[in-house]
C-alpha cells in the first residue's frame, strides 16, 4: 500500500511506515486544491499538516483513499463529515505537540513584560535603550487562561512554576490543576488578568470570540497570547486596543489567513505595532514535538491500513481488536441503519464461513464492523458486502 505525505512531515513518519512495509512518498509543500485529485490519485493514504484543505468537493474526488492523517493537533483543515460519509478515516495526534507550545506561551510572557522585542529590534538598529521603565517581572501576576484543554493545562502548571496565579475559563468543567481555579465568566476571567492566553479550537462557537467587546473587558495594560486559532481573534479590533494602550502587548502565531509556503509573502496589519511578537504558527514546531507527531500519526495510520484499528480516529466509532493469527479480516463500514448486522451475518452463514471474531461500533451516520473469518472464502464474502446497499466501504486485511 502507498502512502503521501505532505507538507513537510518529520522523516521519522516515513521510517516508520516503511518499517511497516508501506511504500511512502514525502514531498515538502501542501499542493493547490487542483493539484490533490490527480496527485493522490496513486495513493491509498495521505498525511497533511495546517497547510492542505481538504475540502467536500477534494474528498469526493479522492474517495478512494482509506484514511488521513493530520500531524498536529487540530483537524478543522480536513471536512471531517465528507470524509465520514466516504468512508475515509481521520486520524490526529492531539497531544504530543502539547509542551511546545506551552513553554512557548512563558517564553512569550516574558518577552511581552521586559519588551525584549522592540529592544532586541533596536540594538540590531545600533540603538541604546537601558530603562527599566514599562518592564516588569511576570512573578505575582495573575494569568487567565481561555481553554483548559491539553496545551491550556500545561501552561497552568508552567505558570504557577513561575510564580503565577492562574484562573481558566473553559465552557466545561474542567478538574484544575495545581492551585488553578476556574471562573465563571470569560469577562470575569478578562478583567482581571495581567495576562490572557487562548488555548480554544476552532469552532464556529470560537470565531470570533475575542473582539472589541472583550478587548474593552481586559484590565488596561494586560497582554493577550493567541497560539490556539487564527479565527478566534478579530485582528483590526486587537490592532485598536494596542494602539489605544488598552493593552501593553501581544504574541500571534497563528493568524486569519497565513500563506501556503516560506516563499509567500506574509502580511498582517500587526505589523510595525510596539511590543508586538509575531511568529509563523510554530507553537507546535521543535524538533521534539514533530518527531513526537510523526511517530504518533504514523502508527494510527499504520495499524488502521493493516489491522483496521481507529483508535485515535475523530470522525469514526472506535474499534481496536487484536487480529486473529490464521485468519483474514474484513473492514465494512456502512450506512446506521437496522439490519446491516443481520445481513452481513446471513451473507456469511450462507456461503458457509465461519466467524472467529466480530466487532460493531456506530455513532449517529455510520457503523464500523470488523471480523476475522477462515480465509478460504473471504473474497467472495467482501463482494457480496460491498453490494449491499448500506455498505460504504468494504475490504480485506490478509
Amino acid at each position: 500500500m502507498k502512502v503521501l505525505l505532505l507538507e513537510n512531515i518529520h522523516p521519522v513518519a516515513k521510517e516508520k511506515l516503511e518499517q511497516e512495509g508501506f511504500e511512502v512518498d514525502l514531498i515538502s509543500h501542501a499542493p493547490g486544491a487542483e493539484e490533490m485529485p490527480e496527485l493522490f490519485a496513486k495513493y491509498d493514504a495521505v498525511g497533511i499538516r495546517s497547510k492542505s484543505k481538504l475540502s467536500s468537493d477534494i474528498i469526493e474526488k479522492a474517495s478512494h483513499l482509506l484514511c488521513v492523517g493530520c500531524f498536529c493537533i487540530g483537524t478543522n483543515q480536513v471536512d471531517l463529515a465528507a470524509a465520514k460519509s466516504n468512508g475515509i478515516a481521520v486520524f490526529n495526534a492531539p497531544h504530543s505537540n502539547t509542551r511546545s507550545v506551552a513553554e512557548l506561551v512563558l517564553a512569550e510572557m516574558i518577552v511581552l513584560a521586559r519588551q525584549l522585542g522592540d529592544r532586541n529590534t533596536l540594538a540590531h538598529q545600533g540603538k541604546w535603550l537601558k530603562s527599566a521603565k514599562g518592564a516588569n517581572e511576570i512573578r505575582g501576576k495573575k494569568l487567565g487562561i481561555i481553554g483548559y484543554g491539553h496545551i491550556g493545562s500545561q501552561v497552568s502548571v508552567l505558570a504557577e512554576s513561575f510564580g503565577l496565579s492562574v484562573v481558566y475559563y473553559d465552557v466545561m468543567k474542567k478538574l484544575s490543576l495545581g492551585n488553578a481555579h476556574q471562573v465563571e465568566s470569560l469577562e470575569q476571567l478578562l478583567s482581571q488578568s495581567d495576562f490572557i492566553t487562548l488555548h480554544v479550537p476552532e469552532t464556529p462557537d470560537t470565531k470570533d470570540m475575542i473582539a472589541k467587546e472583550q478587548f474593552d473587558q481586559m484590565k488596561k495594560g494586560s497582554h493577550f497570547i493567541n497560539a490556539s486559532r487564527g479565527s478566534v481573534v478579530v485582528i483590526e479590533d486587537l490592532v485598536s486596543a494596542l494602539k489605544s494602550k488598552q493593552i501593553a502587548g501581544c504574541a500571534v502565531d497563528v493568524f486569519p489567513v497565513e500563506p501556503a509556503s516560506n516563499s509567500e509573502r506574509f502580511e498582517t496589519p500587526l505589523q510595525g505595532l510596539e511590543n508586538v511578537i509575531l511568529t509563523p504558527h510554530i507553537g507546535g514546531s521543535t524538533e521534539e514535538a514533530q518527531q513526537s507527531i510523526g511517530l504518533e500519526v504514523a502508527e494510527s495510520i499504520s495499524k488502521f491500513l493493516k489491522a483496521g484499528s481507529t483508535a485515535g480516529a475523530v470522525n469514526f466509532p472506535k474499534v481496536d481488536a487484536k487480529m486473529k493469527t490464521g485468519t483474514h479480516r474484513l473492514v465494512n463500514i456502512h450506512k446506521n441503519v437496522p439490519g446491516v448486522l443481520s445481513e452481513v451475518n446471513g451473507i456469511i452463514s450462507r456461503i458457509g464461513a465461519n466467524i472467529e471474531g466480530q466487532h460493531l461500533a456506530t455513532d449517529e451516520e455510520i457503523g464500523y464492523l470488523v471480523f476475522d473469518i477462515d480465509a478460504s472464502k473471504v473474497e467472495e464474502i467482501a463482494t457480496e458486502i460491498r453490494s449491499m446497499e448500506q455498505s460504504i466501504h468494504t475490504r480485506v486485511i490478509n
